[in-house]
């Protein structure tokens, strides 16, 4: 069988459909072709998208064939999937090739019978498509949004309750956009400007990002990261803009000792490292020895001393009790923030997983409190915009532990516009254009 993007893509969708993480399934499908990059960023991006907007996509079945998306065939649903998706969202692929390769992938995978209806709907599509948009939405709100930017109605609804209709269609259409790629210098090994020059030599056009200081956002297609200028010399490394304001709202200093409890892959760590000048201790703890292996290349890499590894769960480390000056929790969570990084992300969670990952961080945010010297600082984070991991996480922590409250950080600090006024910061994508972040300094006091 001819291995197209197409048929590649159709098979690791199927291996997605059976339980595989997208990213997997995308790197294993790659490594396996010898296919041409045009022909790998399309095969990226059938698979990202088809995924992304899978209840669309289904709305659709369920619009223009007579058995529902939920009654089809497994494989000759996700063969439609990627039919709809060029012909709703792939202005590049011309009509009649996005019909006439979905004809042939039917055909190649058990579907010669069905080669005509897959045509006949699709031809629909492109029918009605003619005068409007045919996508039917449902009346309500919640799933009117749901269906037209395919979320599920709960993750629509948290975010509702929090910011209102009229923002969270804007929030929603941001987790359907490519996310960008941020780099956060290394001014161990090099200044942003130096990093700036480089890159405008190589033809790269960076762009600053206001208010953050090592911050160069890249253009769409730059290339391979680690043939980018720098990359080998550990001038900088991929960090989201919000995920290095966590950094700043830590505020390291040199000689301190410092726990990152949930370290790995290890940006926030290196961040830490080098913003107290690599003098110290950066403890970065994880249960995974093996994610913790990989944080030790970009150490390497980066060319920095101060960081110590620590295999184990954070909840159980009773070494570090009473010593550390700051300790960073930056917890496992649901990820609402980054969903436009993880294209399997919204189908993974439901309000039972985030019930359980918001008993998971207060357990953290319990133990790790313990390993702070009187008058140190601790800080809490997710990438998330779900209140039950956040303001209420922060909310029972403060109730159960009266020697703690909530520190500002300084005017000065990169962090302090994006400060509410309860304190915490709450990253807003659409508004900020980065990833969805909470964030809230603490400080321990002495009854």
């Amino acid at each position: 069988m001819t291995q197209t993007p197409r048929q590649l893509a159709f098979i690791a969708l199927r291996s997605i459909h059976k339980g595989a993480f997208a990213d997997g399934a995308v790197d294993q499908a790659l490594h396996q072709s010898n296919l041409a990059l045009l022909d790998r960023r399309l095969l990226t991006e059938l698979v990202y998208g088809t995924v992304r907007r899978q209840r669309t996509l289904d709305a659709l079945i369920d619009q223009f064939a007579k058995k529902k998306a939920a009654q089809q065939p497994p494989d000759l649903r996700l063969i439609l999937h990627l039919g709809f998706y060029q012909l709703r969202y792939l202005s590049q692929v011309p009509a009649s090739a996005a019909v006439n390769t979905t004809v042939d992938l039917a055909k190649q995978n058990g579907f010669v019978g069905l080669a005509g209806f897959v045509n006949g709907v699709l031809r629909h599509y492109l029918r009605a498509s003619e005068t409007s948009d045919p996508l039917l939405l449902p009346s309500d709100p919640l799933g009117r949004l749901g269906v037209l930017h395919s979320l599920p109605d709960w993750v629509v609804q948290v975010w509702s309750e929090q910011f209102g209709l009229e923002e969270t269609d804007r929030l929603c259409a941001w987790m359907n956009q490519p996310p960008p790629i941020d780099l956060r210098i290394n001014t161990l090994r090099a200044t942003l400007d130096q990093v700036e020059t480089a890159m405008n030599a190589a033809g790269i056009d960076v762009r600053r990002i206001p208010l953050l200081p090592q911050a160069l956002r890249l253009p769409v297609g730059a290339g391979a990261i680690q043939t980018l200028p720098g990359y080998q010399d550990g001038w900088w490394m991929v960090q989201d803009s919000s995920a290095q304001l966590v950094g700043y709202l830590v505020d390291p200093q040199p000689g301190d000792t410092i726990v990152d409890a949930c370290a790995a892959p290890g940006g926030k760590t290196m961040h830490l490292a080098e913003l107290m000048q690599d003098e110290g201790i950066v403890w970065a703890c994880d249960r995974a020895a093996a994610r913790l292996k990989k944080l030790q290349q970009n150490v390497d890499r980066l060319g920095l001393h101060s960081v110590h590894l620590q295999t184990g769960d954070s909840r159980t480390l009773p070494q570090f009790v009473n010593t550390c000056d700051r300790v960073l929790i930056d917890a496992p969570c649901s990820g609402l923030g980054t969903l436009n990084r993880h294209a399997d992300a919204r189908w993974r969670q439901t309000p039972d997983s985030v019930q359980d990952l918001s008993q998971l961080q207060q357990d953290l945010l319990t133990a790790a409190a313990t390993w702070v010297k009187p008058q140190g600082v601790m800080v809490y984070a997710t990438c998330t915009l779900h209140p039950l991991e956040n303001e209420a996480v922060m909310g029972r922590f403060l109730t159960d532990h009266p020697n703690w409250s909530i520190d500002r950080p300084p005017r000065s600090s990169p962090a302090a516009p994006f400060v509410t006024k309860a304190g915490w910061i709450k990253v807003l994508p659409h508004r900020h254009k980065m990833d969805g972040f909470f964030m809230v300094r603490l400080k321990r006091h002495d009854l």
